[in-house]
C-alpha cells in the first residue's frame, strides 16, 4: 500500500469512526421529531430510523427499545441542561437574586422555548397510559429541578437575602410558571403568541417579590 492509499484509509477509517460516534444523538434527534409528530404510542421505531436514513436494526445497536429512547431524549434535552444549571449553582458568587434570574432563564431557553417540550406533552398526554414515562420524567428531570431550587433559596435564605416564607417553604412553586408557559406554547401559541421574553420578566419578578417582600 502507498503512501497515499494509506492516508486514504486511515481517513476513510476516522470518518467512519466519527460517524458512529454521531449516530446516537442523531437517532434520538430523528425520535424526537417522531415522537413530537406522531405521540409516544404512535411513535415506531421503523419511521424513526427512516427519519435517521438507517435501518431499524441499527437503533437496537445503541437503545433497547423505544422507552430506551424517550429516555434518552429526556437525558439529551432536560436532564443535561439540569446538570449544567447545577455546575452554575455550585459556583456562583454573586447574589442569590441574580442567580435564580439566571437558572430560570437557562431553563426558559433550553427547555420552554426548545423541542423539549414536546416531552412534556408526551408525559401529559400519554402518562396515564404509560406509567414509566412519568415516573422515569419525574425521577430524573422533576425531582433534580425541585432540589436545586430549593438550593437556591436556601442559599438566599443562608446569607440573608431571602426571607422564610411562604415561598421557601414551598420552592417548587418557582418552577410553576415557566411549566405553565411550556404548556401554552404548545397548545395556544398560534391562537395567541405567548412573548417568552416579557413572560420570563415577569416569572422572576413575581418569583423575587415571594422571596424578597
Amino acid at each position: 500500500m502507498t503512501k497515499s492509499e494509506n492516508s486514504s484509509s486511515v481517513a476513510g477509517q476516522t470518518q467512519r469512526r466519527r460517524r458512529k460516534e454521531a449516530r446516537p444523538a442523531e437517532i434520538i434527534e430523528a425520535g424526537l421529531v417522531e415522537f413530537a409528530e406522531k405521540g409516544y404510542a404512535g411513535a415506531r421505531l421503523s419511521d424513526v430510523a427512516a427519519r435517521a436514513g438507517i435501518v431499524k436494526g441499527t437503533i437496537y445497536r445503541y437503545f433497547e427499545n423505544k422507552e430506551a429512547l424517550f429516555q434518552a431524549a429526556v437525558t439529551s434535552r432536560v436532564i443535561s441542561t439540569l446538570d449544567n444549571v447545577e455546575e452554575l449553582v455550585e459556583g456562583y458568587p454573586g447574589p442569590t437574586d441574580e442567580l435564580l434570574r439566571q437558572v430560570l432563564a437557562v431553563i426558559y431557553e433550553k427547555i420552554v422555548a426548545s423541542d423539549a417540550r414536546v416531552l412534556l406533552r408526551i408525559i401529559i398526554a400519554e402518562g396515564v397510559r404509560f406509567p414509566e414515562i412519568p415516573a422515569y420524567y419525574y425521577k430524573e428531570s422533576i425531582s433534580k429541578g425541585a432540589a436545586m431550587i430549593e438550593t437556591i433559596v436556601q442559599r438566599g435564605i443562608a446569607r440573608g437575602e431571602f426571607r422564610d416564607g411562604p415561598m421557601a417553604a414551598m420552592p417548587t412553586i418557582l418552577i410553576g410558571p415557566a411549566i405553565f408557559a411550556a404548556v401554552w406554547k404548545m397548545t395556544f401559541d398560534e391562537i395567541e403568541l405567548l412573548d417568552l421574553e416579557r413572560f420570563l420578566d415577569a416569572h422572576v419578578d413575581m418569583a423575587l417579590n415571594g422571596l424578597l417582600g
